[in-house]
């Protein structure tokens, strides 16, 4: 199973040369992959925006959003900025995408919740058409640059339901828990596996997520509780449950890897440039 690390750009107060440091410092460590979380109702760095900012200051670890709530982009633009950084990356980039499940971040882009699901449907197929050279109307060119492979921008499906499954069958390249637990995650894993060997599609890349902090534990628990606040009463549960113990976070890792996990995204709580190399003494 690969190692990932993700990015605090949703942690409050990240200073902007900070997360360039903590990227640069999670391919010096030999980390797979770069993640970001995704939020719009949040006073966090936005996703592709880091992951432009990692990609420059890196040149071999690889990029994700994990995940960027698709309902709320306006899809061509959304073509150009992941094929833009598909290219400037080198083809590093992996745009893991997903519904989204809060309807603050709905609320402020001005875009529709109920119908949400169904958008990013008919998004995903425009988007695939616009990397493939489509013509869009009102112009004569196409609006994207042409991704590395030459055909497509590679997906990951974020989601817990049968269409984010539909879904990762039709555009992905495999499925991405972006949160839950082992036991939650080891299943579904399972019925994601059984649907790709069903449609003869090979195996799919299965991505999971767990929270770290390497000591910090009132930082860390702060800031979850804050990002978390909208839970009420399981904002305690989020909070407590990140490892922040050498052999806590060994045992998520384990964890993941019994269930079938390819690769463990481990998502910082705290912003310190210092918890990367932290990390990597402990799981690399």
């Amino acid at each position: 199973m690969k190692i990932g690390i993700g990015m605090p750009n949703p942690v409050k107060g990240a200073h902007g040369r900070a997360l360039v440091e903590w990227a640069q410092r999670a391919e010096a460590a030999g980390f797979s992959t770069l993640a970001t979380i995704g939020r719009v109702a949040y006073p966090s760095y936005d996703d592709l925006m880091t992951l432009a900012a990692a990609a420059g200051a890196t040149q071999r670890i690889g990029l994700l959003t994990n995940i960027l709530l698709g309902g709320t982009r306006n899809p061509v633009l959304l073509a150009k900025q992941a094929a833009s950084l598909d290219r400037l990356s080198g083809g590093r980039f992996t745009l893991g995408i997903g519904v989204g499940g809060r309807q603050d971040d709905f609320a402020v882009s001005g875009t529709g919740w109920s119908n949400r699901g169904r958008r990013l449907d008919q998004d995903l197929e425009r988007m695939h058409a616009l990397w493939r050279g489509e013509i869009p109307k009102g112009t004569t060119e196409r609006v994207t640059p042409t991704p590395e492979n030459g055909t497509a921008v590679p997906l990951l499906i974020g989601g817990g339901s049968d269409k984010a499954i539909e879904r990762s069958l039709r555009y992905g390249q495999g499925w991405t828990a972006s949160g839950g637990p082992p036991e939650q995650v080891g299943p579904f894993a399972e019925r994601v596996r059984a649907a790709w060997h069903a449609a003869g599609k090979g195996e799919p890349r299965i991505v999971a997520f767990a929270y770290f902090a390497v000591g910090s534990d009132e930082a860390s628990k702060a800031y979850l509780r804050d990002y978390y606040a909208f839970l009420g009463p399981w904002v305690d549960r989020i909070a407590e449950g990140a490892a922040r113990t050498p052999d806590a976070i060994r045992a998520q890792v384990k964890a993941f890897e019994d269930v079938g996990a390819d690769e463990l995204i481990l998502d910082p709580t705290v912003a310190d440039p210092e918890q990367v190399d932290r990390l990597a003494a402990i799981v690399l």
